[in-house]
């Protein structure tokens, strides 16, 4: 396993929901990004975001530990859930806020 990897794994692994996005969720530098925040900030949890923006070495990493191709990424409780628009797909249907209630993800406060 790669540095970069660990660090991920590491993020992944130590917060229950986490966004890997471009910008932040008080500024999302993408239209994706910006999306994915506005439906967690809708579902109410407590989620950790990542800055891919501000590490070359994350950015390109997430993609091959996720083997998924675009940011953001969206991961809960230590498993890829997909980007914005699986999380759309997912929020519409009501399946994203039934997988932060049966894996116990805590409000936001």
């Amino acid at each position: 396993m790669t540095d970069t990897n660990a660090r991920i794994g590491d993020i992944v692994n130590a917060n229950d929901v986490v966004l890997f996005m471009k910008g932040t969720p008080l500024f999302p530098q993408c239209g994706f990004s910006s999306r994915a925040v506005a439906i967690l900030d809708r579902l109410g949890v407590a989620y950790a975001s990542v800055d891919v923006l501000q590490d070359a070495a994350i950015r390109a990493g997430i993609k091959d530990y996720s083997d998924w191709p675009t940011i953001p990424q969206l991961y809960v409780k230590g498993e890829f859930v997909g980007g914005s628009d699986i999380m759309m797909e997912m929020f519409e249907a009501g399946e994203l806020e039934t997988l932060m209630a049966e894996q116990g993800v805590a409000s936001a406060e």
